[in-house]
C-alpha cells in the first residue's frame, strides 16, 4: 500500500490535507477500524463516550492530540464526518470516504480547516496514521501495545511523521 497525499488551501483560506489508500479488505471491515472505538485503539485513537451521530467524544490520538469530537455524518460503511475542537478557534473537520473496489476497499480522508502555511506536519501525520492502519488490517491486532497519552505520542508512530514530515 502506498498512500497518496496531497495539500491545499481551501476556499476559506484554511488549510486542506487529502490523502488516500487501498486496503487489502472488505469495506465492512474497513469501516469498523475506522468505527468501533476498540478498532480504533488499535491503530489510532482512544476513544471515551457514545460514538454515534449528534454526541461528542473525547479522542486521544497517537500522536498525542487530544480533544473534543463530534459525529456529523455517519453513513455505514461508506462516509463519516467528524468536527474536531467544535465550536473552538482551532475547529478542524475530517471527513472520510469508503469505496468497495472488488475485495479490496479505498480510503479517501480529507482534514480541512488546518492552518495553511503549516500543512507538512499534518499530511506527515496522516501518512502515519494510515500505515499504521494498513499493519493493523493486516494483523489485526494492536499497533502501539506501549501506549499512548496526551503529552506522548506513539514512539513509532512519531518516529514514522519525523521521517515523513
Amino acid at each position: 500500500m502506498t498512500a497518496t497525499a496531497m495539500t491545499r488551501t481551501g476556499p476559506d483560506g484554511r488549510g486542506v490535507v487529502r490523502i488516500e489508500d487501498v486496503y487489502d479488505t472488505d469495506i465492512q471491515d474497513r469501516w469498523e477500524a475506522c468505527t468501533d472505538p476498540g478498532r480504533l485503539a488499535r491503530w489510532i485513537a482512544t476513544v471515551s463516550g457514545e460514538a454515534r451521530v449528534g454526541n461528542t467524544v473525547h479522542a486521544v490520538f497517537t500522536s498525542s492530540w487530544s480533544g473534543a469530537v463530534r459525529i456529523d455524518e455517519c453513513e455505514a460503511p461508506h462516509h463519516l464526518l467528524v468536527t474536531n475542537e467544535p465550536g473552538s478557534p482551532e475547529e478542524t473537520q475530517t471527513e472520510a470516504w469508503l469505496v468497495a473496489e472488488g475485495g479490496r476497499t479505498r480510503l479517501i480522508v480529507e482534514d480541512r480547516g488546518l492552518a495553511a502555511d503549516n500543512l507538512s506536519p499534518y499530511r506527515a501525520g496522516w501518512q502515519a496514521h494510515l500505515a499504521d492502519l494498513g499493519e493493523h488490517l493486516r494483523t489485526g491486532s494492536a499497533v502501539h501495545p506501549s501506549g499512548w497519552s496526551p503529552t506522548a505520542p506513539a514512539g513509532a508512530w512519531h518516529r514514522r511523521w519525523v521521517e515523513m514530515s
